[in-house]
């Protein structure tokens, strides 16, 4: 397959323009990869300056490459997820492909809030044999009703643990674990030195790294045991001079492919603070997808987002 330059950006909803915390997995039987996102509704007329009912309501979009990550086609949203009646709020998925099955783990709130504070927040878990069609298994008991951000990971002894943001617990991580992706157990704050949101955790160059979004950028923490965590700066932090990029990276997802580390995060390009100042609520709150490389040089993770990449960049069958 030709080497091609990867667009920047990556992806932009052509729908409602507000794509936002990425989940990338391997499309078994397309052959392809597969993006799902949250479906934020960028174009939603506002209700007041603090309205923020466009970032709920939500329904999961898709995004789909069968080039290595070169291109990515809208595929419209994730259909069957509804349980309840009416319009209902599903963010930042999470999903863990154990082989034979696709396992989902979806923030969710009931309706459609036009504010932040004073809902419940809830992880459910649905499963699917080809991504398309869902059956929700259950809401996660993780003793908090203020839980999202899910991330899953093996553990090297055998069984699975979950990263979660928990707001009831100053905007923290915790952890849960697992014998069968199904009933999660508890086990507290594995992270706790700022508020933030969003862990990714991932295994490269002899160490497991951990992304947490800040806010500020990515905060990196890494650890030999997936037990202790030790801070180690920040990536995604700097404006990129990439179109769309010159923001902070927001909620990254991260895909393994031998030595690197492919970041997936999203932007808001509006708010650039080197354009010029407007109002506009559409241009403050679309938003782009954007992809950086990672990798480990001296036990560090590094991470150049104006480095110009090339694709195919994930694993094309038969190339």
């Amino acid at each position: 397959m030709t080497s091609i330059p990867v667009p920047r950006p990556l992806f932009r909803d052509p729908v409602l323009d507000g794509a936002a915390d990425p989940v990338v997995v391997r499309n078994r039987a397309e052959n392809s990869w597969w993006m799902l996102y949250t479906n934020r509704r960028a174009w939603s007329p506002p209700a007041g300056d603090d309205d923020v009912a466009w970032v709920h309501g939500t329904d999961l979009g898709i995004a789909s490459s069968t080039d290595g990550g070169a291109t990515w086609t809208h595929r419209g949203v994730v259909a069957g997820l509804e349980t309840e009646a009416g319009r209902n709020t599903f963010w930042a998925p999470e999903i863990y492909d154990d082989g034979a099955t696709y396992h989902m783990y979806v923030s969710y709130i009931t309706g459609v809030p036009t504010r932040w504070a004073g809902h419940p927040r809830t992880i459910r878990h649905y499963t699917s044999p080809d991504l398309v069609t869902w059956e929700f298994r259950s809401t996660l008991d993780l003793g908090s009703d203020r839980v999202i951000d899910a991330c899953v990971l093996p553990l090297p002894g055998g069984g699975y643990r979950m990263w979660y943001k928990d707001e009831a617990d100053h905007s923290s991580t915790h952890a849960a674990d697992s014998d069968d992706l199904a009933i999660w157990r508890p086990t507290g704050q594995v992270v706790g030195h700022v508020p933030h949101e969003g862990p990714n955790v991932f295994e490269l160059g002899g160490w497991y790294w951990m992304l947490v979004d800040e806010w500020a950028g990515q905060r990196v923490l890494r650890s030999r045991d997936l037990e202790h965590w030790e801070p180690r700066g920040r990536i995604l932090d700097a404006p990129g001079s990439a179109t769309d990029d010159g923001t902070i990276g927001l909620h990254a997802d991260v895909v393994v492919v031998d030595d690197d580390a492919w970041v997936f995060y999203f932007t808001h390009p509006g708010r650039d603070p080197r354009r010029t100042a407007h109002d506009d609520a559409y241009e403050q709150r679309r938003s782009s997808i954007q992809v950086a490389r990672a990798h480990v040089v001296d036990d560090e993770l590094r991470c150049d987002r104006d480095e110009v990449l090339h694709a195919p960049f994930l694993p094309v069958a038969g190339a």
